[in-house]
């Protein structure tokens, strides 16, 4: 009778490391599972991100063009501008005594400057543009890399965790093996739940 009780702990203890082994497959898997879905959650959110810095970059070379379609704009404005002057020098050098053709020029060159000063109004608020895309377009790329660190370090951790839970399994079926060997019982696990 008194062999039969350390037989029965054995079985006991030998199932209770089954139990266990159990336990941590269903962890291993679901944490399997997790990292996976994390995994696809980050590469969405990489990709979704690195379209949005693609759209802003596009965005700023849009508005780089612009800008330097509004400098040659504003650099013909000005040579015509100086043409102009240079003409109404001449004009009045040659018709000093007509007045009428010396009021007229001092028009022309008033229109003239309330161009130049309201490209000048554009020339600044486009530079104003530009300095807020380049911001934001820094704003998201911090952003971008802060998230992707977030989601590698994440990732680094289940990566520990997995390795953490797959030796401890080993040294439980290793145990588990030695429990049986040592008791004579035969091997519980096959191949199909060792897989």
């Amino acid at each position: 009778m008194a062999p039969s009780v350390p037989r029965t702990r054995a079985a006991a203890a030998l199932r209770m490391k089954q139990i266990a082994l159990d336990n941590q497959s269903c962890t291993i898997r679901r944490l399997r599972v997790k990292l996976a879905i994390e995994r696809r959650e980050s590469t969405s959110t990489k990709e979704g991100l690195e379209t949005k810095v693609s759209s802003l970059e596009r965005d700023l070379q849009i508005q780089r063009c612009d800008n330097h379609s509004l400098r040659n704009t504003v650099t013909l404005y000005h040579k015509d501008i100086d043409r102009r002057i240079s003409q109404l020098v001449e004009a009045k050098k040659e018709h000093k005594t007509n007045q009428v053709a010396l009021e007229a020029s001092h028009k022309t060159i008033a229109g003239l400057t309330e161009i130049g000063f309201c490209m000048s109004k554009k020339i600044e608020r486009m530079k104003a543009k530009k300095q807020q895309a380049r911001k934001s377009h820094m704003e998201c790329h911090h952003k971008l890399q802060a998230r992707i660190q977030e989601a590698e370090d994440t990732i680094q951790e289940q990566h520990l965790i997995i390795e953490a839970l797959v030796e401890e399994k080993a040294s439980l079926l290793q145990t588990s093996q030695g429990l049986q060997e040592d008791n004579g019982a035969p091997t519980p696990f096959d191949d199909e739940w060792e897989e």
